[in-house]
């Protein structure tokens, strides 16, 4: 029986081959398309959840208010972990991370490789994340200072075949600023154990893990500054909010008298005047997609991304199975005397449905394996765009086949099921008349037509949106001039030949100037913060920006001074002058002419203050990402190792060259590395920009397949009205008048959905608007040109099937009459 179907199954498909392709495009670019975005949203949803205690490790936040600044930092003070375990019984174990670099520089038997991220850890870190050693016992492994544990792909790169259990590798550049001065944790390390790479979906990633034993900072006591990632174990099944509602105390009781004396005020009088500080915690699995915290290793996802792409998948596989409704009852008609035949030979109802879904399921197992292997093909694409390194044989395991096959049944049924039903139904003498009516359906395939539609334009109002406002922050006067600037952030690695390399830059033709200072407003930065008092009594002390520079940083990057005057070395020392942006004005409420005027930098915890006198006012610019808003913000002269050039656009290839020529010269035993400043800022974007993609490649494959499931109902409806339209040709009805008649309930269908998607495109991305400070506003032509973009394609789409149908020969369809 089943292999009588499965030929008739095969026959029926051979015979309607037009219908059946399309068919076939529409469900396998709706399952191919699921296919991609699901497997993004089920990565997105499994980060650090691979830990063994995932459910029990919770990361302390450090959150408050300082005047107008907002603090939500993923660094905490150093006591903070140790000070909890032994305050709160639910905590049962503490461990902390500190990065040292982004490429540590190692040494080892005279080669030199600079390459490798590379933190501080407590010992017991692999004690409560999961990173299996390879070489090594996670109890002991960094029980010892200087110890190191490498990823297998680092411990190659250094030792290449031989073992690295034991080896010493001299690690150097790595020093830190902190209450306690300069910490230099450059020296000799031994290789303690050997780690797989961690694995993709962990909120972070380093090369090389040492020891935090012995560091001078890591045993400071200060409550009132430090960047260490801090994570709890808690007990099993232990409640975080009532862990949390114990914090407020526990801070009080550390950091009440440490801040008395660094701020001059009480913890109480601190909270009267309007500052918040506290801690709280967020569950291990839950930082990837819901921090919102700054100064996090690695940038993180969003909640509301997936959740976007989830229910764009979902409606993505729900169009194609609209599509393949419409147009298998399109493709009814056909076979409506084929049904009736059946029925009066003694087939029953059962059985042709079992006949017509085993139709559906060898179409959807060939969809299936259509949009199986479109997804392997788009695969390295979707990784660029979403920054992903899925690979095919990654996924292939017997879980995705078991998927599916489960898929595979779900749509088989999904889409077939209506179908086999609707035409199991058709009264035998109906049938064999060729007359079958469906008083029902029509406005199930007109809702869904509907439903369609309005998704598609939304999806075209969402990349509209998002391009738009990519656009404005393209062209954003953003208080710099971004354009024709190198940043060569290792520069320092030239030590004693840095001022060499410096004036022959100055004599370089290709050269317009240069700047000494790591400080880049613009991708990752070495922007720090002080804090910062106008004087007097009442006033409150602020966090403030700081930006460390020479007298050539305003000219190089095309900043403008409003008032006052830059640095120079015609005033002498210039170490307790200072430049302020206007941001800064305001908030310190400096009246008149700043310029003269006075503020007060606290130097440390013991309450420590030095006078700094305002020398210029600069400009507002954005030294951050336009999510947020300009804060208050110095300069200092103190010219940090970095350099940043500005030069001629028209010999940038040239000018490349010839810097990498001279610092090779130097010997620094360093490769040269570059960036471009505009590059770095469009990095700053670069999540939007592939989300901008995203959309207009899934709007792009939502209207065509609607566009398929349109020209389905269209097929239908001509095939219905079959006799109608002869009637009107032989009456003299034109072929524009009944392309216009068939047309005109269509284009209803299409505006009606334009009347759902407008509200709710202008809701969505208004709320998506929020995230950024300096945003455009939903203006009326973005409604506009989604209307008339989705109308004109659907217009075409119907019309190309209407102009069919009025061209018939009236002969054909009243011969019988």
């Amino acid at each position: 029986m089943l292999k009588n179907h499965l030929k008739i199954a095969w026959r029926t498909i051979l015979k309607n081959r037009g219908l059946f392709s399309i068919n076939i495009i529409g469900l396998s670019l709706g399952i191919g398309a699921c296919l991609t975005i699901a497997l993004y949203v089920i990565d997105e949803l499994s980060y650090d959840r691979f830990h063994e205690k995932s459910d029990q490790i919770a990361r302390v936040v450090l959150n408050g208010k300082m005047g107008d600044e907002i603090i939500k930092e993923s660094g905490v003070m150093p006591p903070v972990g140790q000070t909890l375990t032994q305050e709160v019984p639910e905590v049962l174990a503490s461990t902390r991370i500190f990065k040292l670099a982004d490429r540590a520089k190692v040494v080892y038997e005279g080669k030199t490789l600079r390459k490798g991220k590379m933190a501080l850890v407590d010992p017991n870190f692999f004690e409560v994340f999961t990173f299996p050693l390879l070489k090594g016992d996670a109890k002991t492994v960094l029980s010892k200072p200087n110890s190191v544990v490498l990823t297998q792909e680092q411990a190659k790169a250094y030792f290449g075949n031989e073992d690295p259990l034991n080896k010493t590798i001299d690690i150097k550049d790595i020093g830190i600023y902190s209450d306690s001065g300069y910490v230099d944790n450059s020296g000799l390390y031994t290789v303690s154990g050997i780690i797989a790479e961690m694995p993709a979906n962990s909120h972070f990633h380093f090369d090389l893990v040492a020891s935090m034993l012995g560091n001078k900072d890591a045993s400071n006591q200060s409550w009132l500054s430090g960047s260490y990632r801090t994570y709890l174990v808690l007990a099993k099944g232990a409640n975080i909010s009532q862990v949390e509602s114990k914090l407020p105390t526990i801070t009080e009781k550390y950091m009440g008298s440490q801040l008395e004396t660094a701020m001059g005020m009480s913890f109480q009088k601190f909270f009267e005047s309007g500052n918040k500080i506290g801690l709280y915690l967020q569950p291990l699995t839950k930082i990837h997609l819901y921090s919102d915290v700054s100064q996090e290793y690695e940038e993180g996802g969003d909640i509301d991304t997936v959740y976007m792409f989830a229910a764009i998948a979902i409606f993505m596989l729900l169009i194609a199975c609209i599509n393949f409704m419409n147009l298998s009852t399109a493709g009814a008609s056909k076979r409506v005397k084929e049904i009736g035949m059946r029925k009066v030979l003694g087939s029953e109802k059962r059985q042709l449905i079992f006949q017509f879904l085993t139709e559906s399921f060898v179409a959807t197992l060939l969809a299936m394996t259509v949009a199986v292997l479109l997804f392997a093909i788009s695969l390295p694409y979707f990784n660029q765009l979403a920054n992903k390194a899925f690979t095919f044989g990654q996924i292939v395991t017997p879980q995705f086949v078991v998927a599916i096959g489960i898929l595979t049944m779900a749509i088989t049924l999904l889409s077939g099921g209506y179908p086999a039903f609707f035409m199991s139904g058709f009264r035998p003498i109906q049938a064999l008349k060729n007359k079958f009516t469906t008083v029902s359906s029509k406005g199930i395939r007109s809702g869904l037509v509907v439903f369609q539609f309005a998704i598609s334009a939304s999806l075209i109002i969402a990349s509209l949106v998002v391009s738009q406002q990519m656009n404005y922050i393209q062209n954003k006067d953003v208080g710099y001039n971004r354009e024709g600037l190198l940043v060569i952030r290792d520069a320092g690695l030239l030590g004693n030949n840095f001022d060499a390399f410096k004036e022959e830059l100055k004599n370089d033709p290709k050269v317009i100037n240069s700047t000494t200072s790591a400080f880049v407003p613009a991708g990752p930065t070495n922007q720090s913060r002080v804090l910062i008092s106008s004087g007097n009594e009442s006033s409150q002390k602020l966090r403030v920006r700081a930006f460390y520079v020479d007298e050539e940083y305003i000219p190089t990057l095309g900043m403008d001074i409003v008032e006052g005057r830059n640095f120079s070395k015609e005033f002498g020392n210039e170490e307790d002058k200072i430049l302020i942006n206007q941001t800064a004005v305001k908030t310190f409420g400096l009246k008149g002419n700043p310029v003269g005027q006075t503020l007060v930098e606290s130097t440390n915890n013991e309450g420590a203050t030095k006078t700094l006198w305002i020398i210029g006012v600069v400009k507002d610019f954005n030294a951050r990402s336009l999510h947020e808003p300009i804060e208050p913000m110095l300069m200092k002269y103190d010219p940090y190792y970095g350099l940043i050039v500005r030069a001629k656009n028209s010999d940038m290839k040239n000018l490349i060259a010839s810097l990498e020529s001279k610092w090779n010269s130097y010997g620094s035993g360093e490769s040269f590395g570059y960036a471009f400043l505009d590059e770095l800022y469009n990095e700053t974007y670069l999540k939007e920009q592939n989300m901008n993609a995203i959309l207009r490649i899934f709007a792009f494959l939502t209207i065509f397949v609607a566009c398929l499931g349109l020209f389905g109902l269209v097929t239908f409806t001509a095939q219905q009205r079959f006799k109608e339209i002869g009637i009107r040709k032989v009456l003299g009805s034109s072929v524009p008048q009944i392309v216009g008649m068939l047309a005109k309930d269509f284009i209803k269908l299409v505006i009606v959905a334009m009347v759902i998607a407008f509200p709710v495109g202008y809701y969505l991305m208004n709320k998506w608007l929020q995230d950024f400070t300096y945003r455009i506003e939903v203006e009326w032509w973005v409604f506009a040109l989604a209307a008339l973009i989705t109308v004109c394609i659907a217009f075409v789409t119907i019309s190309f099937r209407s102009i069919k149908a009025a061209l018939m020969n009236p002969v054909k369809s009243l011969r019988t009459e």
